[in-house]
């Protein structure tokens, strides 16, 4: 076991209940990391522990949170100092999708996604980062999209933004914290064959996209870790998605917009007629 790069190191992982998640956390545990497990799902969580312990020898901790109460991030942090465990890698992987135009949906929807996907990201970072760079070691694996690569698009409103001010945040602070031991990586996967279209309702739409627009979560969840210990700050996972970004970079800005325009009808949510209430 002392060979593994992990080995007496932790790692804790937020939405780990699922999709790349869940993956992620066996990524980390067959290279010797010990696990926290996060999200609102004890019995998904618990499952995964046990499995990860049965077969990698580690220890993995549950501890069930909502990371949509802005208190959460402060009370798992408290949780693990309980334990007297380091965390030495943070992966911000906890996350999902609003369907929709912006006004189709009511303000708590948007507050509560705000909170999970920006606000917790940087709170979670700014409780933990204080101890990497002390002991000189440490690593932050923040899932982004390729949709914060793109222009934005119809529906989903804050997806992209909120994706995007993950990039810039995992550069920044890789930037900053580099000579620090300290490595920051935001990973930006496409199309990844997990719950999230499920939990959004685009399920039908996405699933007539053609297949080399997909990738399995663990493939994601294997360049992510990849990525991050080899202290890469973006990583856009597979060449499809490498050459879609690299495209979007040289279009000019009127051609970019009518063509996320054009193809955003084939795998957004329809627009409701009415809005929500607020």
């Amino acid at each position: 076991m002392t060979g593994r790069p992990g080995s007496g190191r932790a790692a804790l992982v937020t939405g780990a209940s699922a999709g790349i998640g869940t993956e992620l956390a066996r990524v980390f545990a067959a290279n010797g990391f010990d696990l926290v497990l996060t999200a609102r799902r004890a019995e998904r969580l618990q499952q995964l522990a046990q499995e990860l312990e049965n077969e990698h020898s580690i220890r993995a901790r549950v501890i069930v949170a909502d990371l949509a109460d802005p208190q959460a991030p402060a009370r798992l942090f408290a949780a693990t100092r309980e334990d007297g465990r380091h965390i030495d890698v943070l992966v911000n992987n906890a996350g999902y999708g609003v369907p929709g135009y912006f006004l189709t949906q009511s303000w708590p929807t948007h507050r509560d996604f705000i909170q999970v996907m920006m606000t917790a990201v940087a709170h979670l970072t700014h409780l933990y980062l204080p101890a990497m760079v002390e002991s000189g070691y440490g690593r932050i694996l923040n899932l982004a999209s390729l949709a914060g690569l793109t222009p934005g698009a119809p529906g989903s409103t804050l997806y992209g933004a909120a994706k995007s001010f993950v990039i810039q945040l995992s550069q920044t602070l890789h930037m900053e914290n580099r000579e620090r031991g300290v490595h920051v990586c935001a990973l930006c996967p496409g199309f990844t064959l997990s719950e999230f279209h499920d939990v959004t309702g685009a399920r039908a739409k996405v699933s007539r996209l053609p297949g080399y627009l997909w990738m399995n979560a663990d493939e994601v969840a294997r360049q992510g870790y990849a990525a991050v210990m080899a202290g890469k700050p973006v990583h856009i996972s597979g060449g499809v998605n490498r050459t879609i970004a690299a495209l979007f970079k040289t279009l000019p800005h009127r051609t970019a917009h009518m063509l996320i325009r054009r193809q955003s009808r084939r795998f957004r949510v329809a627009r409701p007629d009415t809005a929500t209430e607020t």
